[in-house]
């Protein structure tokens, strides 16, 4: 028998963003890469709600997820009618996880996972993993650092291996990412040219000038 007062961990899976409809179902945006295993017809979410909510410390239960024009509409149990759906938007939707549990995908991880990993760069340690921030372009590893945290974007480009057993994140970030660039002020000086040699210092200049990889 499973022991009842072994830990839970609390992931966040969705938050509800606006009424559709008048039958009381919400618009959700979705945390989860699994909404087929966590938007099941009696599944029961913990309310993220602002203090002076009358839904503090309440739960949902979803009658259905139904999809329109690929948008996620949820369906709730005692919630019929708009403005009580009304009363329900930006809450944020919670599910009880076992953390032994994993994600279906291999590829893949719950941030209870990822938080408190060592962060390696070239073999070294440079950081810990914080916290994960999750946004619609893109997730990002908030690193712990001793000069503050630095924000690394969940990208196999960035974030190549992740190994739980291990207790590593190995990160290839862009130069700038985890230290400050020198000033201009800090170049090292040159010789003043003749109008010849300039302008082919100006070529070379253009030519093997990087630019800084997009957002």
């Amino acid at each position: 028998m499973a022991d009842e007062t072994e830990p839970k961990t609390q992931l966040r899976v969705g938050r509800l963003t606006k009424a559709h409809g008048l039958k009381g179902a919400l618009k959700v945006e979705l945390y989860t890469d699994e909404p087929e295993h966590r938007f099941t017809p009696g599944a029961t979410f913990t309310l993220q709600v602002p203090a002076g909510s009358k839904w503090r410390g309440k739960t949902l239960e979803l009658i259905e997820l139904r999809w329109y024009n690929s948008q996620p509409v949820a369906f709730f149990v005692g919630i019929s009618d708009r403005s009580e759906a009304e009363t329900l938007v930006k809450a944020i939707l919670w599910v009880e996880q076992d953390p032994t549990e994993l994600p279906v995908d291999d590829d893949a991880w719950y941030d209870h996972q990822l938080v408190g990993l060592a962060v390696h760069r070239d073999g070294v340690a440079v950081g810990t993993v914080a916290r994960v921030d999750h946004f619609p372009a893109q997730d990002l590893l908030i690193v712990k650092t001793g000069d503050g945290e630095v924000m690394v974007p969940f990208v196999k480009a960035i974030v190549p291996t992740v190994d739980i057993a291990a207790g590593i994140v190995t990160v290839t970030p862009p130069t700038g990412l985890f230290e400050e660039l020198p000033e201009a002020d800090d170049a090292p000086e040159t010789t003043t040219a003749g109008p010849a040699e300039s302008e082919a210092s100006d070529e070379a200049q253009d030519d093997t000038g990087a630019s800084q990889p997009e957002q």
